[in-house]
């Protein structure tokens, strides 16, 4: 009951986020730019291109998944000084992106909810143009001008059912590290994929499992809404920072062996090879790791963080003040449930 408030609370709250969407698509009637002030395009064919600009991403399966990331490596890539153009990085072919290369993702841990989906995961990032050192920052559709970040990035999901845009998601990213999550169009899915919280990582947003050596496919509870605990929401910067939820269970664990598509590392060339992604060998379940609790500064040019967090942290912070004044609004509506 609590939780059921809690996320009414804050959907009511996000609602005033700016949620009245504008436009539905799929990549098959997509524009050639979604929003103004586009880098890249959302016309993005069924193939692959290592230096394709197709910025649709793609969240459907242990094997087919995307992340945003830089468009080229080299000083000034961060995700912080790039939120605004970057580019979607897949793992399966046929989706008109860049391909992550074979053995960049270490780990992979997909969770599927009954309000969400998600890929929580460790590699060498580099590999996607993230420089070394770039503690990242968090990509989301609602960035401080009302374009998204990147601008013109959409998201699509065949997780509950055919093929659909999904309006809300978070996307983390570092040199190291990668979080995902997908929310189900609905009431809930403002406040399970909150925006506000972008200087605490991958694991204080989504508790779960980062361990390398392994890919898994679960499904899982939806998680309490991050930032909101009973009815009082905590806002980013406030002392003392409170501790990540505890990472909701998981169960019906399929292990893959190994997930990828036929791009070497090294390669740079574009490349159409067949899917890498092996037969389930094995089933298990796990309630996944805990988050981590010590505080960390960015690194490579990224502004500094504000609360305890993991990677992924280090967004910066210009025009998150609108968000957050807008956000303020949680309160007043949680205690008002509460009262």
């Amino acid at each position: 009951m609590l939780r059921s408030r809690a996320l009414l609370a804050l959907a009511l709250t996000s609602g005033a986020l700016a949620q009245t969407y504008s436009a539905t698509y799929l990549p098959s009637n997509a524009p050639n730019k979604s929003e103004e002030g586009q880098s890249g395009t959302n016309q993005c064919g069924s193939g692959n291109d290592q230096n394709s600009t197709c910025q649709n991403l793609y969240v459907n399966a242990i094997d087919d998944w995307c992340i945003y990331g830089p468009p080229q490596p080299g000083v000034g890539s961060t995700i912080g000084e790039t939120e605004r153009i970057e580019v979607a990085w897949c793992i399966k072919p046929g989706h008109g992106t860049r391909l992550i290369p074979d053995g960049a993702i270490t780990g992979a841990h997909f969770i599927q909810t009954p309000d969400y989906v998600q890929v929580l995961g460790v590699g060498d990032l580099t590999k996607i143009n993230v420089p070394a050192g770039d503690e990242g920052g968090e990509l989301d559709p609602h960035g401080q001008d009302g374009n998204g970040n990147p601008i013109g990035g959409l998201v699509f999901t065949s997780a509950f059912g055919s093929l659909a845009q999904a309006h809300e998601w978070t996307n983390f990213v570092s040199d190291t590290e990668f979080c995902i999550r997908v929310c189900k169009d609905g009431p809930n899915a403002p406040a399970l994929c909150q925006h506000i919280y972008d200087t605490m990582g991958c694991d204080w947003n989504m508790p779960g499992d980062y361990s390398s050596g392994s890919f898994d496919s679960c499904k899982g509870d939806s998680g309490e809404p991050m930032g909101v605990y009973g009815g009082s929401t905590w806002f980013q910067g406030q002392n003392p920072t409170p501790s990540a939820h505890p990472a909701p269970a998981s169960s019906s664990c399929v292990t893959t062996s190994t997930i990828g598509n036929g791009l070497a590392v090294s390669a740079t060339s574009t490349s159409s090879g067949a899917s890498g992604s092996a037969t389930a060998t094995s089933s298990s379940s796990h309630s996944g790791s805990s988050s981590s609790s010590g505080s960390r500064s960015a690194t490579s040019g990224s502004p500094s963080q504000t609360g305890a967090s993991g990677k992924n942290g280090a967004a910066p912070l210009l025009g998150r003040g609108r968000e957050l004044a807008i956000a303020g609004v949680a309160v007043v509506a949680g205690a008002a449930l509460f009262a």
